[in-house]
């Protein structure tokens, strides 16, 4: 099987099931799972930083790269839990974060230490002539992307005249990859998890990994990130590391996580021929609710416009030869079904809409824990309810812009990172059935969605699993070519999967609406004798004018024989 045939279930390990009672998730409740997992018919796990951190970013800021957190479990635990996986078929997927270490990693601390060879290992910068920070690059958490480097002087100037970037929080050091003995360590790293049988790699923000010297400022008055993204350098570090590490397996899975980057440049970055990475992650479809392009704000999805995107990324990817990895939702981003959907009206529908159009879609689908059972946005009340530092950090910017701080609180409920990392929810008991203790986030409808009530009289899970059986079954889902259609239609995402083989052409057509209205749109004619492959609603009787129920599904499929 090839990653084109794979489907990946993402686990957030804080968050998905507490054995202790100590409020937050473990390796030993992902063990515990592990049947439910493997019920869902899915072939990898990818499982987000388990790492020893401080925990300023969730993780995301790792202290040591070859060590299990003492919250999580240990070394044990992991190699259990990938035997446990392996019984079932299922390959672990360990996520990297190489572009950024901890500011407590022995790295930095013996950079700080003034170990010359540590110090190469980051981008140290002295104070521009005029006393200002050595670029005008903003921090993605907000605030400037550089930090005094050492102790400080009474107004915060750091005494040794240095600063170190981090575009990330101040505690996430920024790795400076030109040195070629970072890449190798680098490449240690992955190859320590290989050693103990992982065969697949989430690489997070990788494509940063490739920042052109001399470090230059963005255009005033903007924050453009392409100073520093898809750097030409990027492309020869990723072929470096596959060399030193996963590319020596020849069943590797691997994805970059791909921050504001180019099709362009995840073509290069996933052609077979390159020997790079299997597939990327973008986020240009998950920005259009973005006003203006600016996260932290309030509006519609735009539905043309996401149409737009995953249209031109599906064709240009297909072109040039590269692969997506497809999702809606993960451990960064707000629930899918509150901002695509309505889960208080027509939750079933919204959800297994959604999944149809990723899942037929040319690329690899990722499930986050909980969109299979409907899982949605917690219904929190105050800033205190969040822990992530990135909503306290907008909370904060947006009141010193002049909001509110209803207006505030509005905007950082529909966009924080939280959303989705509450915890999963598995019964309708105390915590969700996720912990005996109190758990490190709140959750907040677990009374009516849960697994429990879906392996009862749901109908979520079941079509989750239903659709993850049918890449399997049909190969034109995995191996088809995608054209789109209807493209015009402001309310229905459509495409077509065409398959050409020997014993004949096979050919899916895919409609999925996003209102929460009736729809109608024309089908092509030899499509109207169709069979029905899957659809959210009550079987259709296909005719040249179809009606969409609100946020229906429906994927018809025609087999043509060859002619002999």
């Amino acid at each position: 099987m090839s990653f084109h045939d794979a489907v990946v279930y993402q686990v957030y390990p804080k968050s998905f099931r507490d054995t202790t009672g100590s409020g937050t998730g473990d390796l030993r409740g992902v063990v515990e799972k592990v049947p439910y997992i493997a019920s869902l018919g899915v072939d990898y796990v990818w499982l987000n930083p388990f790492f020893p951190s401080p925990g300023r970013d969730n993780g995301y800021d790792v202290s040591d790269y070859c060590a299990v957190d003492p919250a999580m479990g240990t070394l044990a635990d992991v190699d259990e839990l990938i035997a446990a996986l392996g019984e079932h078929g299922i390959g672990l997927m360990v996520d990297m974060v190489l572009n950024h270490v901890s500011t407590e990693h022995e790295w930095f601390r013996r950079a700080l230490a003034g170990e010359q060879r540590y110090r190469d290992y980051f981008y140290l910068r002295p104070a521009r002539a005029d006393g200002s920070l050595p670029t005008n690059w903003v921090s993605k958490f907000g605030g400037p992307a550089w930090a005094p480097f050492g102790p400080v002087d009474d107004e915060g100037r750091p005494l040794g005249g240095e600063y170190y970037l981090h575009l990330f929080d101040h505690g996430q050091a920024d790795l400076d990859w030109h040195n070629p003995e970072v890449r190798a360590r680098a490449a240690e790293v992955v190859n320590f998890w290989r050693d103990r049988g992982v065969r697949a790699f989430r690489f997070d923000v990788i494509n940063l990994i490739g920042k052109t010297e001399p470090l230059a400022d963005a255009p005033e008055g903007t924050d453009d990130r392409a100073v520093y993204t898809d750097g030409p350098l990027v492309d020869d570090y990723l072929r470096e590391l596959a060399a030193a590490s996963f590319g020596a397996d020849p069943e590797a899975v691997t994805v970059g996580e791909m921050s504001s980057t180019s099709i362009a440049a995840c073509v290069e970055y996933t052609r077979p021929e390159n020997h790079e990475l299997s597939m990327v992650f973008n986020f240009h479809y998950l920005k259009v609710d973005y006003a203006q392009g600016r996260k932290w704000t309030l509006m519609e999805p735009d539905v043309p416009a996401l149409k737009r995107i995953l249209n031109d990324w599906a064709l240009g990817l297909q072109a040039g030869g590269g692969w997506n990895a497809l999702f809606w939702n993960n451990h960064d981003q707000p629930r899918a079904l509150d901002r695509f959907g309505d889960p208080r009206h027509h939750r079933d529908a919204s959800a297994t809409m959604l999944a149809t159009a990723i899942h037929l879609m040319r690329g690899t689908p990722y499930i986050y824990m909980g969109e299979e059972i409907g899982m949605s946005d917690p219904a929190y009340t105050s800033i205190e309810d969040y822990v992530d530092v990135e909503a306290h950090n907008a909370y904060a910017e947006l009141l010193a812009s002049g909001l509110g701080p209803q207006e505030a609180f509005a905007t950082v409920r529909a966009k924080a990172r939280d959303n989705a990392r509450t915890p999963m929810q598995w019964d309708a008991g105390p915590a969700a059935g996720f912990t005996t203790g109190t758990p490190w986030l709140r959750p907040t409808n677990h009374e009516e969605v849960n697994v429990a009530a879906q392996e009862g009289e749901g109908t979520i899970l079941d079509y989750y699993r239903r659709l993850v059986a049918l890449r399997k079954a049909e190969p034109v889902i995995a191996h088809g070519t995608y054209e789109p259609w209807a493209l015009e239609d402001p309310d229905v995402l459509a495409y077509t999967r065409t398959l050409e083989e020997p014993a004949g052409t096979t050919r899916l057509l895919v409609l999925t609406s996003f209102r929460g209205r009736r729809t109608t749109m024309k089908i092509p004619e030899e499509l109207v004798a169709g069979d029905v492959l899957i659809g959210n609603y009550p079987e259709h009787r296909l005719s040249p004018t179809v009606t969409l129920e609100p946020y229906e599904a429906l994927a018809v499929i025609t087999r043509t024989p060859a002619r002999l």
